[in-house]
């Protein structure tokens, strides 16, 4: 076996059963035991947006901190990764996405309680936080090393492999059909080498530089993004019907058996991991520097992130595909496939959504360096880190021209060893979180009406 084939067995492996049960039912144990909060709350995860005023210097708002993750989590997986799924395991992996990013609010409703409850104040005035902070603090240090086992993975989960490789294949298949005469291997190191360049601008600005340009691009690529699938599905209009009928169907069809079920919903919930991030433990990497200093009000505002991301954009990627191209049988196809689709249903659409792609791409590769450079803070100190930094955009021209099936193993291997501690420790503190969220909601009571007919 080659290296690539062992890499793959490896992360079919642990990211199947092992991860499926851990992200979905350990997110559903969080789900039940909170009282359902990602549904009863989410008005208040609206008006917490809208609240988070606080100024702290050294930190971001939570508007921001949520533009950051929302950034990182919109990206790349939202258009290649429902295209895997939906090449995978046909329209039927979209309904468990669906599942993924309810129960994954949730979940990030924990990780950002638990984010602003066990953070720091570094020497520097700013604050640093995330589930190494939360292991350590809230389980104790007889259980550092599962916080160094998440920091160590996240030092190679959050290299963006797949917004790097899938980047490179959209604007490389695009230069291709414009007569672009370059051979294969040199086209998609330059455009690796340009990618590293774009990067390596925001990115050395540090969190405040990141912050500022996530808000700015995140409302401007989801609602670009959304026009162009409006006016798929517009001009696609009579398809509309089958299409999602076939998102339910497929989702519960047991004509090929249980197995095949269940390796549906696995596919859909094993590609949500890569899109919202819920359970992987990212987002409170995120949310701990944010200034808000309440920490149920963070954990509103995070649970928002799924909502957009798994919920409102995988969809636009789904509904554009199932309505704009035949999905292959046996082939796993990422960006190509969505590409396809585009080119179908709009003028020049393989153009527009290379550009919008770009955007999420490059704005997921901006938080992402955060996430890992906050790992080696923890592991190697603030100096130290900063190699971690100039090594994380090399890396985007390395990963820029390695094979798709390696750069999917790769990730998703290191994804599910950072998801396994970050899920064991918020379920074993999810009663603090739980105490957390009656003491907020008690004193939301106490001075207004409480929306809620119990508290």
């Amino acid at each position: 076996m080659t290296f690539a084939e062992i890499l793959t067995a490896v992360a079919d492996t642990l990211c199947g059963y092992p991860l499926f049960f851990t992200l979905i039912g350990g997110g559903l144990i969080l789900f039940l035991s909170s009282g359902m909060v990602s549904l009863r709350r989410l008005p208040h995860a609206f008006a917490a947006l809208r609240a988070g005023k606080e100024k702290d210097s050294g930190a971001i708002s939570s508007a921001q901190a949520l533009a950051s993750v929302v950034a990182a989590t919109v990206g790349m997986g939202n258009i290649a990764g429902v295209a895997i799924a939906i090449a995978m395991g046909g329209a039927g992996a979209v309904f468990w996405m669906w599942v993924s990013a309810l129960v994954g609010m949730c979940t990030k409703y924990h990780e950002g309680v638990l984010a602003i409850k066990y953070r720091t104040r570094t020497p520097d005035g700013r604050y640093a936080g995330g589930p190494m902070h939360i292991i350590t603090q809230g389980l104790g240090d007889r259980w550092k090393w599962l916080a160094v086992t998440f920091a160590v993975a996240g030092l190679f989960g959050t290299l963006c492999i797949m917004n790097a490789n899938q980047l490179t294949e959209a604007i490389a298949e695009t230069a291709s059909g414009a007569g672009v005469d370059i051979p294969d291997f040199w086209l998609r190191l330059a455009i690796g080498i340009a990618i590293a360049v774009t990067v390596s601008a925001v990115v050395l600005g540090g969190i405040t530089r990141i912050a500022r340009v996530a808000t700015v691009m995140v409302p401007f690529m989801v609602g670009a993004y959304f026009i162009l699938v409006l006016f798929i599905i517009a001009t696609n209009i009579t398809q509309l019907p089958d299409a999602l009928k076939s998102i339910f169907t497929q989702a519960f069809d047991l004509r090929a058996g249980w197995g095949a079920l269940a390796g549906v919903a696995i596919i859909g919930a094993r590609r949500a991991a890569l899109v919202n991030d819920a359970g992987v433990g990212t987002a409170s990497l995120m949310h701990s520097t944010s200034a808000n200093r309440e920490p149920v009000r963070e954990g509103l505002v995070a649970m928002l992130g799924p909502a957009i991301d798994s919920g409102f954009v995988c969809t636009l990627t789904a509904l554009a595909i199932l309505l704009g191209t035949d999905i292959p049988a046996g082939e796993t196809r990422g960006l190509s496939l969505a590409l396809s689709a585009f080119s179908n249903c709009i003028p020049a659409g393989n153009y527009l959504l290379t550009a919008i792609v770009t955007c999420f791409a490059l704005s997921s590769m901006f938080t992402y360096s955060f996430y890992g450079t906050s790992c080696a803070v923890y592991l190697f100190g603030k100096k130290k880190a900063r190699l971690y930094t100039y090594a994380y955009i090399l890396s985007l021209v390395v990963f820029a021209v390695v094979p798709l099936g390696v750069a999917v193993g790769f990730c998703d291997l290191f994804y599910a060893l950072m998801a396994f501690p970050t899920m064991f420790c918020l379920l074993k503190l999810r009663k603090q979180v739980n105490a957390e969220t009656r003491r907020y909601f008690n004193a939301e009571c106490r001075t207004k009406p409480c929306p809620e007919t119990t508290c």
